[in-house]
């Protein structure tokens, strides 16, 4: 048994009973009907959505044993966005994952994010068939869609490991990375390289893998381990772990100015840290915001209610 933590209350609502491994997901494909014509058959999305639930929830991520409680909660949406030819479509994919707070059933948020670098080709019926030893498969097109959900499905295991114990997380973090660098090429395709962008999956599996982002790992146990997990039995001791957390990302962004990491880490966080420090006397709220307003610029209206 890899922990033992009670799941009475679901952050992403009600998850429908799948046989499940590691990760209990609901996965949903939707539609822009603007950008998306009549002419495709909308039946083709929903094959595709009832594919992607099984190859995430049915497969074996880890050699670790999962009590049906411990399953990891995530959510994907994958937005279709446009058909550039036959069966070929440009999407956005929503990750969202969480695990609960030790003792308790409130939900922390582990992952937060919008990949917008989803090109992929699928027919129905299509297999999602994914090896790590030949992660190209026979089309390159057809591949990177499974690729794409792996990445995130060892980007969740990752963070969720790592919030349990210091570089818990990097076997799966390593995976992800292994991912990257054999990821599938074809025009079109994008998302795992440098020079494509600042922030893709490319620069977070980089700040993750690289030594001079060691910290990261401490701001992620911190957070987490000696934070949240402690918060509901001892308040001050819980806040001192997240200031702490903060305090990392602090030293870290200092070393390496708009690293991906960093914005990625608090996107879903805001209203949860305001709450953590609503109590807290004038000197630590002081210290904490302004911690926050140099490192989450983006939810600065949020945080101004810490003044």
């Amino acid at each position: 048994m890899r922990r033992s933590v009670a799941l009475l209350f679901y952050l992403f609502g009600i998850i429908t009973s799948v046989t499940a491994q590691e990760l209990q997901a609901r996965i949903m494909v939707v539609v822009n009907k603007d950008k998306v014509g009549t002419q495709v058959d909308r039946k083709i999305f929903q094959t595709l959505q009832n594919s992607l639930n099984n190859f995430i929830n049915n497969r074996k991520w880890t050699t670790d044993v999962f009590q049906p409680a411990e399953k990891i909660q995530c959510n994907f949406l994958l937005n279709i966005n446009e058909v550039t030819e036959q069966n070929v479509y440009k999407a956005t994919l929503t990750i969202q994952a969480a695990r609960p707070a030790f003792n308790t059933t409130y939900q922390c948020p582990l992952i937060n994010f919008i990949d917008d670098n989803v090109f992929f080709r699928y027919q129905e019926f299509q297999p999602i068939e994914f090896n790590e030893n030949r992660i190209q498969g026979n089309d390159p097109l057809a591949s990177n869609l499974s690729a794409i959900m792996a990445y995130w499905s060892y980007m969740i295991l990752g963070f969720d490991y790592a919030s349990l114990s210091l570089r818990g997380g990097d076997p799966f973090f390593a995976k992800a990375n292994f991912i990257v660098n054999n990821a599938p090429e074809r025009n079109g395709i994008s998302g795992w390289k440098n020079y494509e962008s600042v922030r893709n999956r490319y620069w977070l599996s980089e700040n993750l893998s690289n030594n001079r982002f060691a910290l990261i790992n401490d701001a992620i146990f911190s957070y987490y381990r000696t934070g949240m997990d402690l918060f509901y039995e001892n308040e001050e001791e819980g806040r001192n772990g997240i200031f702490n957390s903060l305090s990392f990302l602090s030293s870290l962004d200092v070393a390496n100015p708009n690293s991906m990491f960093v914005q990625f880490f608090f996107q879903g966080k805001a209203d949860e840290i305001v709450k953590v420090f609503s109590k807290a006397d004038k000197d630590m709220k002081d210290r904490v915001l302004d911690l926050l307003m140099k490192l989450d610029v983006t939810n600065a209206r949020i945080y101004n209610d810490l003044k």
